[in-house]
């Protein structure tokens, strides 16, 4: 079921690139560019976003890889004194 469903979407979604006809459209010099300045701002957003969670990623491929949990021993101070 699960699958013939899967085929129908691919099937509606790829059709139209079956029957398409030439265009012919005018692209300006400004289109590539603009495609690039998209290009850049995804990569750039990307590392961003991948500054943001690093600590979070490196968490939890430290705690998968190593068996034992980074958190925990971050959580406890042997410095603070006894109250």
């Amino acid at each position: 079921m699960r699958r013939s469903l899967t085929n129908a979407v691919l099937l509606g979604l790829g059709a139209p690139l079956l029957f398409t006809e030439p265009a012919w459209a005018y692209l300006d010099p400004g289109t590539g560019s603009m495609m690039l300045q998209l290009l850049l701002g995804g990569v750039a957003g990307a590392l961003v976003v991948g500054k943001l969670y690093w600590y979070r990623l490196r968490g939890f491929v430290t705690s998968r890889f190593s068996g034992k949990s980074s958190h925990a021993s971050a959580s406890v101070r042997t410095d603070a004194p006894d109250e």
